[in-house]
């Protein structure tokens, strides 16, 4: 049996997952990848993973579905027996106004963002190994700034903030740690409002892929072991305006 490392990421078949992916396969983790729907980008993602030389697996669960959530957490039990880096990525979005509210697509966006620790907060716990253990929340700066059409998303990842400092609580004598990151605007984003936020931002530019995984990669360090519940924030400077 290999004595890799094992990382469960979401939503992690495109965008910012895939690339968290890549990185954790990169630094020597075996990785399974979550995915909802689309089994194609599935398979071309463990294809485009695996050229890191280590295992990579897809595992298909919708997160809002307890079942679901409850084989995703088994699979990698049986696959690799445990698992040290857990990074919540996944994401739906419905836009609309605060004062129009569609209740359907505010459940959806709660369910998907929340389902993971909802639904298997109990499996998870139990996979983790003592001292090492990691739980990385990908969040938004939408959690705590207002960003158009975002109350649904928005309000679901602040309670998704909230969640990470009650798991961390919970988790911490075990020397389990649980962050989230919030990245602000992500560079491939056109239009007027990307131009406004980048020209504000003090770093210059809007954040990155990269700059994500390179975040997820230091809370994955033992360095990084004295740190639990914290948030994050990836925004190049933006949110230091007053």
């Amino acid at each position: 049996m290999s004595d890799r490392k094992v990382a469960l990421v979401t939503g992690a078949t495109r965008g910012v997952g895939l690339a968290l992916a890549h990185r954790l396969c990169s630094t020597g983790y075996d990785v399974a990848v979550n995915f909802a729907h689309d089994a194609g980008s599935a398979e071309t993602a463990v294809r485009s993973l695996g050229e890191h030389g280590t295992k990579v697996v897809a595992i298909r669960a919708d997160l809002g579905v307890a079942a679901d959530v409850h084989r995703m957490f088994d699979e990698v039990a049986e696959t690799w027996g445990g698992l040290d880096v857990f990074v919540h990525n996944a994401v739906s979005l419905h836009r609309m106004s605060p004062v129009a509210p569609d209740a359907a697509g505010i459940a959806a966006d709660r369910a998907v963002v929340l389902g993971p620790f909802e639904h298997g907060a109990a499996r998870l716990a139990a996979l983790l190994p003592d001292r090492t253990g990691r739980v990385i929340a990908i969040s938004s700066v939408g959690a705590r700034g207002v960003i158009p059409g975002y109350v649904s998303l928005g309000t679901a990842k602040a309670a998704l903030e909230s969640y990470v400092r009650y798991l961390a609580m919970e988790l911490a004598g075990r020397g389990v740690t649980v962050n989230a990151i919030a990245p602000g605007k992500l560079e491939g984003s056109t239009g007027p409002e990307a131009d406004r936020v980048r020209a504000r931002t003090p770093a210059g530019r809007l954040t990155t892929e990269t700059d994500v995984a390179d975040v997820v990669e230091l809370l994955c360090r033992p360095e990084a072991g004295h740190l639990h519940g914290q948030v994050v924030t990836l925004d190049g400077g933006l949110g230091l305006w007053p």
